[in-house]
């Protein structure tokens, strides 16, 4: 995959988190509790569709198909979805963006956990893109996280927050994989994919408009919500 290429054609990026509960048909009860959330990835997605992208590109780390019903089951109402858990998310954010850029075309690109893509096939890019890149930050940030307190966690979550905040490609490329699998962060891999993409871009770390929507760890797992637009 030429990244020279793709790098020259994002004019935006939008990180954002893919926790089910972003959905409120699946939260329930407690979808109140997530209406930060949900506000922040939309206001991120707006101010990528907003930079007037031809397409749109949707990294995420790469596994199993997920069905909403599995997190969810009885409920009317849930779409179908054969999409691993980060694409099944981003189009249910698309969807719920409900505005015509919403429905540019999009191709899915799955990456391994060092932000290599499992499909090593090309891609050209014809016109300027808007990047999604999904990913969470560490689940053990508590003691009710996902997996129980860590205290290397806090630390690694303010420092990929800090680095996506101001599009520092450098630190993003060089994430440490056994540090975010240790701390079962899922966003390293599709991070890593966007600090390789970022740093052959002509575009520095200060050309970015970059913009931090949200940050908190509610559940014990981090979410971190920013998007860049080409200043």
């Amino acid at each position: 995959m030429d990244l020279a290429a793709l790098s020259r054609a994002v004019v935006a990026v939008a990180c954002l988190p893919h926790p089910p509960l972003i959905v409120p048909a699946i939260a329930a009860g407690a979808s109140t509790e997530t209406d930060d959330l949900r506000a922040a990835c939309m206001s991120a997605l707006h101010r990528v569709l907003g930079a007037r992208p031809t397409s749109l590109v949707v990294i995420g780390a790469a596994g199993q198909p997920v069905g909403w019903r599995g997190f969810a089951p009885g409920l009317p109402g849930l779409p179908e979805t054969t999409s691993s858990l980060p694409f099944a998310v981003a189009s249910w954010l698309l969807d719920a963006a409900a505005c015509p850029e919403s429905a540019l075309p999009r191709l899915q690109l799955a990456v391994e956990i060092d932000g290599t893509p499992s499909d090593a096939g090309e891609f050209i890019p014809d016109g300027p893109i808007g990047l999604l890149i999904m990913g969470d930050g560490s689940a053990r940030r508590s003691l009710k996280g996902p997996g129980y307190l860590d205290e290397r966690a806090e630390p690694f979550d303010a420092a990929v927050t800090a680095a996506l905040a101001k599009a520092d490609a450098a630190a993003l490329r060089d994430l440490d994989v056994d540090l975010a699998t240790q701390l079962l962060a899922t966003g390293v891999g599709p991070w890593r994919a966007l600090g390789r993409i970022a740093s052959v871009s002509t575009t520095t770390q200060n050309d970015w408009d970059c913009a931090l929507h949200y940050a908190a760890a509610p559940y014990g797992v981090q979410y971190t919500v920013v998007s860049w637009v080409r200043g």
